[in-house]
């Protein structure tokens, strides 16, 4: 997962609206988003490379998702693979805090990375770049291949997008949503961030949908959880020219995170 952009805790009707982006090399092999054969109640895609998972939610009411912190200079070629953390959440039964706390042993192990982590307990961010974790208010964030709400060109332009979207009606529109995920314009140069890549390649990331033949969005996914445990989550995925590639995934199932209204 590369672009993560959210409402937490405060819509009158949702705990959770989200939206992301999953960029990855087109060679790698995923399988889209189900529920497991050895993790029944967890809903996430897969990564056929290293059974892990960039993003998922549980009927036991654990959401997390994961983006890569982008820093080629500090890349470990033998790191574990980062998408088991999301996949040992889920299947566990800790809360964030918890978790977090397991992780600290081990941060150095891992290639730099973010984690989204929440239960009905809240919702936290957790780096390994920082080792700290920090609670999430309500409000709108992003989340990118940096720190959360760093203020990359297209995490502002996300976070700006859905305000717009939860503000201009109290029904939030799924096809607004996979209109934010499907912006292709990438940043003017003066506004990107220098991440240690080349000047191609950091204007080919700053777009929030990115397209090119080798690398680029896999897929699109967007995520309501209500205040009473209803979940509604639905993922597009795409071709390496960035077309559509086959039917939308919907699901819609209850899930242990219902919350009281405090919007």
């Amino acid at each position: 997962m590369c672009f993560v952009v959210f409402a937490f805790d405060c819509h009158p009707d949702y705990l959770l609206i989200l939206g992301a982006n999953r960029d990855e090399y087109h060679a790698r092999p995923a399988a889209p988003a189900h529920f497991w054969e050895e993790a029944p109640d967890m809903l996430a895609g897969k990564d056929l490379l290293q059974s892990g998972t960039w993003m998922g939610i549980s009927r036991q009411g654990r959401f997390a998702a994961l983006t890569n912190y982008r820093d080629p200079a500090s890349l470990k070629p033998e790191a574990p693979s980062r998408g088991r953390l999301v996949k040992d959440y889920l299947c566990s039964a800790s809360d964030p805090l918890s978790y977090i706390d397991r992780l600290a042993a081990s941060r150095e192990v891992y290639n730099g990375y973010n984690l989204l982590l929440m239960s009905q307990l809240g919702m936290w961010h957790y780096s390994n770049r920082t080792g700290s974790p920090l609670k999430i208010s309500p409000g709108i964030h992003g989340l990118s291949n940096h720190l959360l709400d760093t203020p990359w060109p297209k995490v502002e332009r996300g976070k700006d997008y859905l305000g717009h979207i939860i503000k201009d009606s109290k029904d939030v529109s799924v096809d607004r949503l996979f209109e934010l995920l499907s912006d292709r314009r990438q940043a003017p140069d003066p506004y990107l961030p220098q991440t240690g890549v080349s000047l191609r390649w950091e204007r080919l990331l700053s777009s929030i949908f990115i397209q090119s033949d080798a690398y680029g969005t896999r897929s699109s996914t967007v995520l309501l959880v209500e205040r009473g445990g209803n979940v509604h989550f639905y993922e597009r995925t795409f071709g390496k020219e960035g077309q559509k590639a086959g039917v939308d995934i919907v699901y819609q199932f209850p899930a242990a995170f219902s919350q009281p209204n405090s919007a």
